[in-house]
């Protein structure tokens, strides 16, 4: 890791199958990984967000999340439960950035650890529309013909 980059992993679980991390100045998506536990498992489904340089056709210099910091742990916590309880798998990580997130930047990762593919796939299409719908967070675009704040969480 170059420089001072700070991050806070919350652990909030009566088990080890659900890492969240609230990453403020960076997003390490492969450590993030590191933090699955794999036994029993024959799959690893991610999913990475990034920030898009350009939104209908107009360049993206960059985004800004503000959350609700209190809760953001405890949320991203409950829907890895929910996830290993509702598909049956086994571990899952998954991460959200705050504050200033540049173009081509990642601002959400989620791995989900399981038996077999298909729970993966499942659970981790459901974590990232629940964090959408779910995350206290708020999203604001700036781009070079000015900024606008996002409609919606996540």
């Amino acid at each position: 890791m170059q420089g001072c980059q700070r991050s806070w992993v919350e652990s909030m679980s009566s088990s080890d199958n659900v890492h969240v991390e609230v990453a403020v100045d960076s997003l390490d998506v492969e450590a993030l990984r590191g933090a699955l536990d794999l036994s029993g498992c024959g799959s690893v489904v991610s999913f990475v967000g990034v920030t898009r340089d350009m939104d209908d056709g107009v360049e993206v210099e960059r985004l800004e999340f503000d959350a609700w910091e209190e809760q953001l742990p405890a949320v991203l916590h409950q829907l890895g439960e929910q996830a290993c309880a509702q598909f049956g798998v086994h571990s899952v990580a998954l991460a959200h950035r705050t504050g200033i997130v540049l173009a081509g930047e990642p601002i959400v990762a989620i791995h989900v650890a399981s038996p077999h593919r298909a729970e993966g796939f499942s659970a981790c299409e459901w974590l990232i529309d629940e964090l959408k719908a779910q995350a206290p967070l708020w999203k604001r675009e700036v781009r070079v013909d000015g900024a606008v704040w996002k409609a919606g969480l996540g």
